[in-house]
């Protein structure tokens, strides 16, 4: 049973959100928060496994609640949930070392999955957030790289199914290989690109039209 912390300043956001992560097999909800402390707080009171946090609350924002929930407990993972989908504030998020970034419009079939995949240690954020930030980016390891690295159909497929936000089960699924597989060909991929995480994966798919082809 994966142990959650709903961090929100809006109490009904705060239910409806909860009611529908009850409703998922594996996931509980074993304590809400209504700002950045109270939720300090409660993770030293209940020790969640995970931790869904709003960016923007009175008091203490998102990202100085997230520093310190870091800092507090290296197991414990931090995603944030957030309506904005500025590639500030998805930036400053995963430089203060958030686990993941999800919309909250995000479709209830995406969103509780990602809870799972983020629980477990996959870094996840909504599928959108990559175009978005790759619009921004004016440049960054993408632009160096480009006729650099030459990547193989396979390592081509998986990239870009990493980029549509799709998880190492999903897409051992789609390729038809196993998720140990694909896993083993994620770590060399961000090792030839000389990225570190599956998120500056999807921007480099993003900026260079690289698609989630079966390949």
């Amino acid at each position: 049973m994966i142990k959650i912390l709903l961090v929100d300043d809006h109490p009904m956001l705060r239910q409806g959100v909860a009611q529908l992560i009850e409703m998922e097999e594996g996931l509980r909800v074993i304590a809400q928060a209504g700002d950045g402390q109270e939720a300090i707080d409660k993770t030293l009171e209940v020790h969640p496994d995970l931790v869904l946090l709003d960016l923007n609350m009175k008091g203490m924002s998102g990202i100085e609640t997230l520093k310190v929930l870091k800092q507090m407990s290296a197991t414990t993972k931090v995603v944030i949930f957030s309506v904005s989908d500025s590639p500030a504030h998805v930036t400053a998020a995963l430089m203060a070392g958030a686990d993941g970034y999800l919309l909250k419009d995000s479709e209830p079939e995406y969103l509780l999955p990602a809870i799972k995949q983020a629980a477990f240690g996959e870094q996840v954020f909504s599928p959108k957030l990559a175009g978005i930030m790759a619009k921004a980016l004016r440049k960054d390891k993408a632009d160096e790289l480009t006729d650099q690295v030459e990547l193989t159909p396979r390592e081509k497929s998986i990239v870009g199914l990493i980029a549509k936000g799709k998880s190492n089960k999903l897409i051992a699924r789609e390729l038809s290989i196993a998720e140990a597989t694909v896993k083993v060909h994620v770590k060399h991929l961000l090792k030839k690109l000389s990225l570190s995480s599956r998120v500056e994966a999807a921007l480099w798919a993003v900026k260079n039209n690289v698609h989630g082809d079966i390949g």
